[in-house]
C-alpha cells in the first residue's frame, strides 16, 4: 500500500480545522473570577447537577451554596469545583473544623446563568449613611 501524497491540505481539511478551532473557542472554560458574560451568551450552561447545586443558592442569604443535596448526600467536589472554574460560584468561608469542605456562594455570573439577577448590595455595603 502506498501513502497518500504529502502536500497542501485540501479545502475540506482546512474547513474541518477551522470548524474544530471554533468549537474549541466556544468550549473555553475561564479562570475563577474571569468575566464569562460572552461565553454565557454563546451557550455555556451548567450541567443538570451543576444547575441543581447553583439553584439552591437562589433562596439562601448571600447566595450561600449547600454542602449537601436535598437527600442529605454530600455535593460532589467535582461539581463544586466546576462551578467555581466557570465563575458561577466563589469560595466564601473557610471551615476550620472541616477544612476539606468547600463552602461557596453564587457570583453575579451564577445568578445570570440561572436567569436571575444578583441581589442589590445593602446600603451599608455601598457606603451610604443612615439618617
Amino acid at each position: 500500500m502506498g501513502r497518500a501524497p504529502q502536500g497542501k491540505d485540501s479545502a475540506q481539511d482546512r474547513a474541518h480545522d477551522r470548524a474544530h478551532d471554533r468549537a474549541h473557542d466556544r468550549a473555553h472554560v475561564g479562570m475563577p473570577g474571569e468575566d464569562l458574560a460572552g461565553a454565557i451568551a454563546t451557550g455555556l450552561r451548567p450541567s443538570e447537577a451543576q444547575r441543581r447545586y447553583l439553584e439552591r443558592g437562589l433562596t439562601q442569604p448571600g447566595g450561600k451554596l449547600p454542602l449537601f443535596d436535598r437527600d442529605g448526600r454530600e455535593v460532589s467536589r467535582k461539581t463544586i469545583e466546576a462551578c467555581v472554574a466557570h465563575g458561577w460560584a466563589t469560595p466564601w468561608v473557610h471551615n476550620p473544623i472541616k477544612p476539606d469542605w468547600l463552602v461557596c456562594r453564587l457570583t453575579a455570573a451564577g445568578y445570570r446563568v440561572l436567569g436571575g439577577q444578583p441581589p442589590s448590595e445593602p446600603a451599608a455595603a455601598r457606603g451610604a449613611r443612615r439618617p
